[in-house]
């Protein structure tokens, strides 16, 4: 089962216009989200880092680490959001292990391109 479908259902949703930045870098990390309609740019910088479609998901390294946001997160286009704040998280990671594989493939395949870059 994949993370999207996962969280394909939450409950608590939020909705951006293009252009909408959801969070800033140094921002306090209390939620991940997934990406139901639209995209979200991932930039540091000015760099942009990664355009997270449809079925992605972004914003969980501060869940994970209880560290501020690492990098500023944009609507590229219309999106509807999933959030996935920490206690839900957990509860996620507590249930369903192979969520959180999936969580630690998603941090890996991003290490990877952007120190390989």
């Amino acid at each position: 089962m994949a993370i999207f479908d996962l969280l394909k259902h939450e409950r608590e949703l939020r909705s951006f216009a293009a252009g909408d930045v959801i969070f800033n870098e140094g921002d306090a990390g209390d939620a991940m989200y997934a990406v139901l309609q639209g995209e979200v740019e991932i930039t540091k910088h000015g760099h942009t880092l990664e355009v997270v479609p449809v079925g992605g998901v972004f914003g969980e390294m501060a869940l994970i680490d209880q560290e501020p946001r690492s990098a500023t997160a944009k609507a590229r286009t219309d999106c509807k959001l999933a959030l996935v704040n920490q206690k839900r998280f957990t509860l996620l990671v507590q249930q369903t292990p192979f969520f959180a594989l999936q969580i630690m493939h998603t941090l890996a395949d991003r290490l990877r391109r952007n120190t390989n870059a």
